[in-house]
């Protein structure tokens, strides 16, 4: 997958504006008017329902709080108004079965203005959205909108960049303009790369944020892992992590001994905690105590932690056995709250502490500080933990055991020599396997998202009230319990050519969108 972005200002490296620290509510807009269209909408609702039953799966605070799908055909059409994922995986799922079932290409032609309609509707819708509910105490402060396209992505920004001038952007936290494409037409370089920048027009100015453009191949697992980045922590409103040094180490030899350098982190999870997930492990879904003293969180990130090193270890000298615990990664901040000089300078530093690391083949033994030193804490419990380099600009942070955790266990030595009997069976069932020359987890399934897809299925999903508009005895359209009934209509539109081909399920989202405004409704969604 290939990406770039788009500058608002000249190379624009690091945040300048300040990010709410809750999750933002996602708009996907998908434009189904490219000549591939069959042959990505099975991939695309796969791809989809997998990563959705994953967030409407996880235990603790919702990944993705709100939804909403528009597609493009040649006009847009609100198949999903902004839903609450958690305990809503009936509705989602109503609306990727009638994702799938729009018509095959050739029927339209491209869809440029349908696109930037709709990406206009759902910003009014989301603004509508969070204005009714705030006054219930609920907040969705800002959203990311994901345009799904086969046209080229350069025109798109040109267009996106027109429409969007006189909008109000205060709710959009990013926007990404994914080309989708076959494998035969991708670059050959097979890994993400940041491309510059051509000198930034005026128009981009005014939008005044940056546009992340994408390439990614029309198959399951590329779309998944694009959909997936939706389920990591997105604040930037602090960092997360404080890595601390003794100054010493960087030269500073006037420094007192007990002076620290400290880089400042966030935390990044490499997977998904299994526990976490519905009915798996022992079916209680319990999230890790973060008030525990052994657990390292990354999601939601409960309080500053901070890692004090000790001591630098050779890399061949850590046993796997005692290593615990999921890993997760180390990166240089990206808190909008630092300025841009203390930003750069963090970053060059944590660049150069991975590559020194990297070159002389050292972990770092870390101690973690005691988050509180309140009444609760009598004695104060050191979890530890090693620091890997790789050669990317991360690290990789694990727990390590200690004296208090370790079992005794005794390894006999490995005889030097074997009988030939029992060698030989054993090579020749060996030289049998196929051998891989790296472990590559995508191509390992388990039936996860099976046996998620069951589960929530049988799971009885959230009612919300109906306005008086779409009860029964108005004789409306009948429609699916699990169709999403709008808290916000989206924008009215021009009667939609789709409505040839699909009169009734037209007819039935009018029914479950329109009439939603109104102030006496909306106490009713309210309470």
């Amino acid at each position: 997958m290939n990406s770039r972005k788009f500058p608002s200002e000249a190379r624009r490296a690091f945040p300048a504006a300040k990010a709410p620290s809750q999750q933002p509510s996602q708009l996907l807009v998908v434009d189904a008017t490219w000549a591939g269209w069959a042959s990505t909408c099975p991939v695309l609702c796969q791809a989809l329902e997998n990563v959705l039953g994953l967030a409407c799966g996880l235990a603790g605070p919702c990944r993705v709080p709100l939804l909403s799908l528009y597609v493009v055909q040649p006009q847009q059409e609100c198949l999903l108004p902004f839903t609450q994922v958690k305990e809503n995986f009936a509705r989602v799922q109503a609306c990727i079965s009638e994702l799938r079932s729009l018509p095959a290409e050739g029927c339209f032609p491209q869809g440029g203005v349908g696109v930037l309609q709709a990406v206009q509707d759902g910003l009014q819708q989301f603004k509508q959205y969070s204005r009714h509910t705030a006054a219930g105490g609920s907040t969705n402060s800002s959203v990311e909108i994901t345009i799904l396209t086969s046209q080229p992505s350069t025109d798109m920004v040109k267009q996106l960049e027109k429409k969007l001038q006189d909008i109000d952007l205060v709710s959009l936290r990013r926007i990404q303009v994914i080309e989708v494409v076959k494998r035969d037409f991708l670059q050959p370089e097979d890994v993400e790369q940041c491309v510059p920048a051509e000198e930034p027009s005026s128009d981009m100015t005014i939008l005044g944020m940056d546009i992340e453009v994408q390439t990614v191949e029309d198959n399951v697992i590329s779309l998944e892992m694009l959909f997936k980045t939706w389920l990591h922590d997105h604040s930037t409103e602090r960092e997360q992590l404080h890595l601390l040094l003794p100054s010493g180490a960087f030269g500073h030899a006037a420094a007192p001994k007990n002076t620290l350098m400290c880089l400042k982190c966030d935390l990044q999870e490499r997977l998904l905690d299994p526990a976490l997930l519905l009915g798996t492990s022992d079916g209680t879904g319990r999230a890790a105590d973060a008030s525990s003293p052994w657990h390292l969180t990354a999601w939601p990130c409960p309080a500053l932690h901070k890692l004090r090193v000790l001591k630098a270890l050779k890399s061949e000298g850590v046993c796997e056995s005692v290593l615990y615990g999921l890993p997760f990664i180390i990166k240089p901040t990206s808190c909008w709250q630092l300025d841009w000089d203390e930003l750069e300078t963090n970053q060059h530093s944590f660049h150069a502490l991975c590559h020194s690391l990297l070159k002389r083949k050292w972990m770092l033994l870390a101690r973690q500080e005691p988050q509180s030193t309140g009444a609760n804490w009598n004695v104060v419990v050191h979890p530890y933990y090693v620091i890997v380099p790789s050669d990317s600009a991360t690290l990789l942070v694990k727990a390590v055991a200690i004296r208090e955790l370790l079992l005794p266990s005794a390894f006999p030595a490995l005889l030097a020599e074997h009988p030939e009997r029992v060698r030989g069976p054993i090579e020749s069932a060996l030289n049998s396997l196929e051998v891989e020359v790296a472990y590559n987890p995508l191509h390992l399934k388990s039936n996860l998202y099976k046996y998620l897809k069951s589960s929530l299925s049988k799971a009885p999903h959230r009612q919300q009230p109906q306005p008086r508009e779409q009860r029964p005895e108005r004789h409306q359209p009948r429609q699916p319990q699990s169709r999403a009934k709008a808290a916000v209509a989206p924008l009215l539109m021009a009667p939609s050519p789709l409505q040839t081909f699909r009169p009734a399920a037209a007819a039935a989202r009018r029914g479950s969108c329109e009439g939603s405004l109104l102030s006496k409704e909306y106490e009713e969604f309210l309470q």
